[in-house]
């Protein structure tokens, strides 16, 4: 059952909503999870290859055999679990009150991480006054 006129409005108000409030999470959102069906086919069938290229190399007393057939078996695991990649398409920023999409600042490059306990040290040591 289609949505009504005012169902889509609100619907697009709210989606709007989240955009500004949170833009990462919306953009989150819409590039939804890994890429289908053939992603976990491949994770699968190279688990099962890694897997039997390791019993091999056990039953034939090859070692190299085994370890290829761990380390296959290892990416593919890898592989099936890994995040998916950003896949940038449609507008990306922030979106206005007034529905427009303004390209999101880019904030300043994030600093190394003992620049931020340095700066932590400092803070700590002013706020106490000495």
């Amino acid at each position: 059952m289609p949505l009504s006129e005012y169902e889509q409005r609100v619907l697009e108000q709210m989606e709007r909503q989240l955009a500004s409030d949170d833009p990462r999470l919306a953009s989150t959102m819409q590039t939804g999870g890994h890429s289908g069906a053939t992603h976990w086919l491949l994770a699968g069938l190279g688990a099962v290859v890694g897997l039997l290229a390791l019993i091999g190399g056990a039953a034939l007393s090859q070692v190299w055999l085994g370890v290829v057939g761990f380390l296959v078996m290892f990416a593919a695991v890898a592989f099936g679990f890994s995040p998916p990649r950003s896949r940038k398409k449609g507008p990306q920023g922030v979106v206005g009150r007034d529905g427009s999409v303004a390209p999101r600042a880019r904030g300043p490059q994030r600093q190394s991480f003992m620049s931020r306990l340095e700066a932590r040290w400092d803070r700590r040591r002013d706020e106490r006054g000495r």
